[in-house]
Formats: C-alpha cells, structure tokens, sequence
C-alpha cells in the first residue's frame, strides 16, 4: 500500500478526509475556488509544522523546489506565497478548529485504554492557559499591556490519554477565571486547577454538575472546620478536614460543605493547601490528582518547542487561528499514527524524525520502529 509514496503522504493517508469535506462544505470554505482547496491549504500548513519550516515564505520556497512532488504530496499546483497568505487570512478558522476537534476526538478513543498509576473513576482533565507574546506592530488586533501584545491558549488537558480536550485561543487580556466557561463539565469527571482559577462561584457550578475540582488554593482563604478525616501516614498530608467557607461573600458563592488538604511536598520543600468537593477519596488520591496537573505544563512546554506556535505565519487573528489549529492537528495526527503503527518512540522522536524524512520514501511503520538491536535508550 505504501509502496513509492512519500512519508508525508503516508501520514495523510490517517486523516479522515471524508469528515474534512463536510466540514468545508458545511462552512463554504471552497466556494468561489479553482486550485488551492481548504483540503490542499490543510496539508501545506501541516507540512510546514512537520518539516520546521520558521515561516510562510519557507514554506512556499521549499514546496516551489519539489513543485513536481506537489500533487502526490497532495498540494496541488505550485502555490505562489501571496495565494497562501491570503487562504490563511480569509478562509474560515472555524474549518480547522472543527477538524482539530475530531482529530481530538479520535486520538482520545485511540489512547482509551491508558490507565492512570492510581485508581479512580471518571476522566482527569487539568485546566490551564499559556501566553504567547506576539510582536507590538504587527498584530495590531491583540490588547495585552501598554508596551505589550499576547494570546492565550486556553487548554482544558485529559490527563489520562494525554491529549488536549480543546484549546481556545483568545487575548491574553482576558482573565483566566473567565477561561473557566469554556468548559463543558462532566458528571464524575475530575478538574485540576491552580491556585489562579479560585472562583468559588465556577467552582460551585462544577459541585452543581455534579462533577469534582482540586485546586490549589490561595494562602488566605478563611475556612471553619466542622470535623476531620484521618490522615494516612507517611504521605505528607498535614491535616485533612471538612469545614465550610466563613469571611467576605464566599458562603454565598460556594455555600455547600467543602474540603481542605494540607499537604507538604518534600521533594520541592513545600506546603500546599488544596481544596476539593470529593469527600471519599483517600488523601493521597488528592494529592496525586494535583500532581498531574503539572502534565498540562509539559504539554504547554513540549508544543512551543516542536511545532510553530511562537512564530506565526500570518499577522491576522483568523491566520493565527488557523495556525495554532493546524499544530494542534499535526499533534493528533503523530499521535494517531505512533498508537496505530503500535511504535515504541515517543511522539517527540517521531516528530525528530518526520522532520527529516517527509520526502523519503520508507514504509512509515519501517522508518519509526526501533531496531531490535538497539531496544530501547
């Protein structure tokens, strides 16, 4: 099946085109165009992201120099950098955050199998969002400090498949709070938060869906004891108690029983003071909960590194939309291919790889296995 077709090609081979189609022609997204089709766009940006390109122009000059592959890397015709340009800031983003959200829909069902190193029912999603500054003159659209211009990308995590729920990207001028309300919560599932999502208000929409938090809360927050939980030795918990909220409006914003955890971390020499709504689990369940909210920060970490979100290709907000869904599809897509293929590399190898080798001609499931000689590093 793979035989004398480029790796790139091979990759694509995993995206649902079908779906694709419907969503651009849900949005017209192809109305009124000859030769560069939103299926064609999509695959050059996805390209651009696997191949490193830094920039728009990059990415035309190094598509220009194999225009004769063009059409079997699924290009079409030889795309001049001003009909690029112009695909990114006027064609519909809502087509490629659709598609992102399929593509995440279909990596969390490949990953569905994942168990977490700790017992527990219900999904874990951490919640977090991630600057990017961006240049004062160019991208005018964005308001963030006087001498400063931003984005946010807003992340709701699935801790247990590793992969993104959604991201929202907005200015960064908008709070962190009102993040919150993108999120659509589930009955059972868990939320992670830090210390700067403290809405007792939002949090207490969540203790109405029946739904679970665990958040760091802030150092004063004033809290009347009703009784205590026993402490499990040698976990690090200080204390475990069960109170209510006592001072300013937070008995009205969160009027219902609530649970703190204080919990000290030898490994970073310090103290943290958890809240929650889950009243069964065992202390050190909390406490691992908390802890893997640090995974939204490695995912925030890994993907300005490897794919292009810190360089934008366009100066519009749609570009930039547009761009930062395209990473998000290309992601996917490595994810989708590494758990189908049944690889042992990490996502993070196959994109060191991918990098190199999108013109080679290799059967993909050749290129990325790990010899036998070599086993694991």
């Amino acid at each position: 099946m793979n035989q004398d077709k480029y790796i790139f090609a091979q990759l694509t081979d995993f995206l649902p085109y079908e779906h694709f189609k419907y969503i651009v022609k849900k949005h017209k997204g192809n109305k009124g165009i000859r030769d560069f089709s939103c299926w064609n766009q999509l695959l050059m940006m996805l390209f651009g992201q696997l191949s490193n390109c830094d920039s728009m122009r990059d990415l035309c000059i190094l598509t220009d120099a194999h225009h004769k592959k063009s059409y079997r890397l699924g290009f079409g015709k030889n795309i001049a950098l001003s009909t690029s340009s112009r695909a990114n800031a006027n064609r519909d983003y809502r087509i490629f955050e659709e598609f992102a959200s399929l593509m995440i829909d279909k990596v969390q069902k490949c990953h569905a199998d994942i168990e977490l190193d700790f017992e527990i029912d219900g999904n874990v999603y951490a919640f977090d969002s991630s600057t990017i500054p961006l240049c004062l003159n160019v991208f005018w659209w964005v308001t963030y400090k006087r001498q400063k211009r931003a984005i946010k990308l807003r992340t709701l995590y699935d801790v247990r498949t590793q992969i993104p729920d959604f991201i929202v990207v907005t200015p960064a001028s908008v709070n962190d709070i009102n993040g919150m309300d993108y999120i659509d919560y589930k009955r059972g599932s868990y939320y992670i938060f830090d210390r700067g999502y403290n809405d007792f208000y939002r949090l207490y929409n969540i203790y109405m869906r029946e739904a679970f938090f665990v958040f760091r809360a802030r150092d004063k927050v004033k809290f009347r004891r009703i009784y205590s939980i026993k402490k499990e030795p040698d976990t690090g918990v200080k204390s475990d108690q069960i109170g209510v909220f006592t001072t300013g409006n937070s008995p009205k914003r969160y009027p219902e029983k609530i649970r703190k955890i204080r919990y000290y971390d030898t490994e970073q020499n310090r103290e943290f003071v958890f809240l929650t709504n889950d009243f069964t689990s065992d202390n050190k369940t909390i406490t691992e909960l908390y802890r893997k909210r640090w995974s939204i920060e490695l995912f925030f970490k890994w993907i300005k590194q490897h794919l292009k979100i810190k360089q934008f290709w366009g100066t519009s907000e749609n570009a930039v939309k547009i761009q930062v869904n395209c990473a998000v599809i290309a992601y996917c897509l490595v994810a989708i291919i590494a758990k189908s293929l049944k690889t042992e590399r990490t996502i993070y190898e196959i994109l060191q790889i991918l990098d190199k080798s999108l013109l080679d001609k290799t059967p993909i499931n050749q290129l990325i296995s790990v010899p036998l000689k070599f086993g694991r590093y």
